[in-house]
């Protein structure tokens, strides 16, 4: 399917691997240069010589849990016409696991941080009349679990402030939306799953138990967020704004 979205210009945040990476891929496939984003230069570097399609894939070191550093990327790379906002590491952990700091430096990079780049991009598209904002948020917003309060509370706010921003933007021909991934095939979802172990049985060694009666019996592919995230930047969705699509195999019912 043509999702004519050939010669757009998308930054991805979190773009070195996992689902930003494969966000990459397919909006290289629909023929669209990609800004990939992220800490690690040399991560970013291999993952773009893994790409191919070199001259239309633009690599930016950058921490963006720092403000400073947010608005120098949309000063760098002013003319996008697709943002993916993605980067971002909620710790797992109960309220009485996790120090203020480490809630503050896990929101300062996703929750702010999506906040601030919608913030600087929203500026630009509404100046041009177009564009799309998408934010890859997370299941845990939906259904907030005292194991990982951090993240699920930052998630249910991205989730409200993309209503809110989605809901206004039309009015200047731009659309915000969101995608909450469930279980995703990714290195986060081990991280996360080994510290579910050691909180819960003890032992971090024991993450693959927490990964049991998954929907249709598998973790959610990252190309499966990503062909998401594509489609609904497309104008074949050009009448989605403000909504955050559950990806989660139904997961939400299953009790």
């Amino acid at each position: 399917m043509d999702l004519k979205l050939s010669g757009r210009r998308v930054l991805i945040t979190g773009g070195s691997k996992g689902i930003g990476a494969a966000c990459a891929r397919v909006f290289l496939a629909e023929g669209c240069s990609v800004v990939l984003v992220a800490r690690d230069a040399a991560r970013l570097a291999a993952t773009a010589s893994s790409l191919g399609s070199a001259n239309r894939v633009t690599t930016h070191a950058a921490d963006l849990s720092a403000a400073a550093e947010r608005t120098a990327l949309a000063a760098a790379f002013p003319e996008i016409d697709i943002l993916v906002n993605n980067a971002g590491a909620i710790p797992a952990g109960g309220l009485l696991d996790l120090s203020m700091e480490t809630w503050e430096q896990a929101w300062a990079l996703k929750v702010m941080g999506y906040i601030h780049l919608t913030q600087l991009y929203l500026a630009a598209m509404k100046d041009r009349g177009t564009g799309a904002i998408v934010n890859i948020i997370g299941g845990a917003g939906r259904s907030p679990r005292y194991d990982y309060i951090c993240g699920g509370t930052g998630n249910a706010a991205l989730m409200a402030f993309t209503g809110a921003v989605g809901g206004r933007s039309v009015e200047w021909g731009v659309r915000v939306f969101g995608i909450n991934p469930a279980q995703t095939r990714t290195d986060r979802i081990i991280s996360l799953s080994r510290t579910r172990a050691q909180i819960r049985l003890g032992d971090a060694e024991r993450w693959e138990e927490m990964l049991t009666g998954l929907p249709l019996n598998r973790l959610i592919e990252p190309e499966e967020i990503a062909n998401a995230a594509a489609f609904l930047s497309s104008p074949a969705c050009g009448y989605v704004s403000g909504t955050v699509l559950d990806v989660d195999g139904g997961g939400a019912f299953r009790g």
